[in-house]
């Protein structure tokens, strides 16, 4: 167990939520999030990648309190709202940017070496604005609102 599986496994402790490996669900899903029973379901025997990738995706529903939802942009407002989630807990501004530059962009390659699925590697993209030589891990509207700044000259890391 890596340290970010430990760190996973302490969300949901804290979260209340329990964990259950099950072969009955969807065939389109690895995973579930069921709020009322405060239960995570997960399919057996996925490899690790897609396991840390799709149980820290499940506890971003947990920590939001997701409902399935019928009403599309709802549900992809809770889908991307999950990602996101996991994605800023299972990669390191500092690994993503030595893994973007040493596979020059290639997601398979970068989610791979970052341990975690294409998918996650493109929320985690999505959370970054880059302006001019500068790119910013999730603005939000106003001066100084990110969570980190770096130079993508030279390569420096101020954190909000």
């Amino acid at each position: 167990m890596t340290p970010i599986d430990a760190q996973l496994l302490d969300f949901t402790d804290a979260l209340g939520v329990a964990i259950e490996y099950t072969t009955s669900l969807r065939e389109d899903r690895d995973g579930e999030y069921i709020h009322h029973r405060k239960l995570i379901r997960l399919r057996p025997e996925m490899h690790a990648r897609k396991h840390r990738s799709i149980f820290a995706h499940e506890i971003g529903h947990a920590v939001f309190g997701d409902t399935p939802s019928r009403f599309g942009p709802v549900h992809a407002k809770q889908e991307r709202r999950a990602e996101e989630w996991a994605a800023l807990r299972l990669i390191d501004l500092h690994d993503y940017r030595h893994a973007e530059q040493a596979h020059q962009g290639h997601l398979g390659a970068m989610a791979l070496e970052l341990d975690v699925l294409r998918s996650t590697v493109q929320a985690f993209q999505q959370l970054l604005l880059r302006v001019g030589d500068t790119a910013y891990v999730g603005p939000r509207i106003g001066a100084g609102q990110w969570i980190h700044r770096f130079s993508t000259a030279t390569q420096s890391l101020e954190s909000s």
